[in-house]
């Protein structure tokens, strides 16, 4: 493709790692790319960070037709930087535009344009533990109509913001409340995409489980309200009697790529495995006679988490202890052994760039 590069005359000074948290300071550059029916896509171009202008009619602003993506570049040891399987989500992506009927992008297209912006801020991936540089792309519908129909002209953009860990509590284990009353998605609608209304649905859920000290919900499904589904933000598995239990996607549930990594890479070494429904009953049966061993979530953001308190209707179970569990930790420190290129990457998952 041809992409222009338009560089900052006034670069911003890179921040203290220590200060970083997750999603508050932004790189000097952001991708922009057009689209009309007429032309397909069109002007590609890297521009300095700046406030959008969009039409008060915008279709993004009044029908929600908006998707996005969520990944990370890392630094090595050796100072060069690298991506985790960024074709899965560009692939989840363009799966996500068919459902909202926005235009999609050619894989190889999409692969060169995250690779060159990338090159073109990897100054901004920072190097201290745990650090990386979240990459958000992301799609609107921006129609200058207030009818509704498929979308006839959008705009594809990536930022980047450079992060530190996603939960205040670290790698530590996080309380997590079981969601019986409201609801995230449901098979049929969008729960596999991502996409801004999904998680706007979640968040009055979350506002109740965060003045209850809690850091996420655990939803259910939204028709019979008794299969777990996923966290607000992370897919979600469980350790019970050896088996590691991983809610099947239905189609209401998004289809993470670090779930994906997860259950290659346990497989691989030789555990059970169970993509399935999984009741709330049969998880509170497990949490009550202690065959619950483990659980965690799982999402870009956070890589791992374990989970170390599970609540249901006001009755509270401690998970493993209240401790991170021997496959979390062994999940946690493979995956990001791998993304920071401190380990052999024996799947080829990653992509210097």
């Amino acid at each position: 493709m041809d992409i222009k590069i338009t560089k900052t005359a006034a670069p911003a000074a890179k921040p203290d790692p220590s200060t970083l948290g997750f999603g508050r300071i932004f790189t000097d550059h952001m991708f922009v790319m057009d689209f009309n029916r007429e032309q397909g896509w069109h002007d590609a171009r890297i521009v300095p960070f700046e406030r959008l202008s969009i039409h008060p009619a915008s279709t993004v602003l009044h029908y929600g037709s908006e998707i996005f993506e969520g990944l990370k570049a890392y630094r090595r040891d050796d100072g060069k930087v690298q991506l985790f399987r960024p074709m899965e989500n560009i692939r989840r992506m363009n799966n996500s535009a068919e459902r909202l009927c926005l235009p999609q992008i050619p894989e190889e297209d999409a692969f060169e344009i995250l690779k060159t912006f990338v090159s073109v801020e990897q100054d901004w991936t920072p190097s201290a533990p745990g650090t990386s540089l979240y990459l958000r792309p992301f799609m609107f519908g921006n129609d200058e109509t207030l009818g509704v129909h498929a979308v006839h002209n959008a705009t594809f953009l990536i930022i980047a913001s450079p992060v530190g860990s996603y939960y205040k509590e670290g790698i530590n284990p996080v309380r997590i409340m079981i969601e019986d009353e409201d609801v995230r998605a449901v098979r049929g609608g969008t729960g596999y995409a991502k996409c801004g209304g999904n998680y706007a649905a979640s968040n009055r859920a979350g506002e109740r489980a965060e003045q209850k000290g809690y850091s996420q919900v655990l939803w259910l499904d939204g028709v019979e309200r008794k299969y777990i589904e996923e966290v607000g933000a992370m897919n979600v598995m469980f350790k019970i009697s050896g088996e590691i239990v991983t809610p099947k996607l239905t189609g209401s549930i998004l289809p993470g790529i670090t779930r994906k990594s997860c259950i290659e890479i346990l497989k691989k070494e030789g555990y059970t495995v169970s993509e399935r429904l999984l009741s709330v009953d049969e998880l509170e049966k497990a949490m009550e006679n202690g065959t619950l061993e483990e659980a965690w979530g799982c999402g870009t953001a956070a890589v791992v988490s374990p989970i170390g308190e599970l609540c249901y209707k006001d009755q509270v179970f401690t998970v493993c202890g209240g401790k991170i569990g021997p496959v979390t930790q062994h999940l946690y420190d493979t995956l990001t052994g791998i993304q920071w290129g401190k380990t052999p990457d024996p799947f080829g998952w990653t992509v210097e760039i």
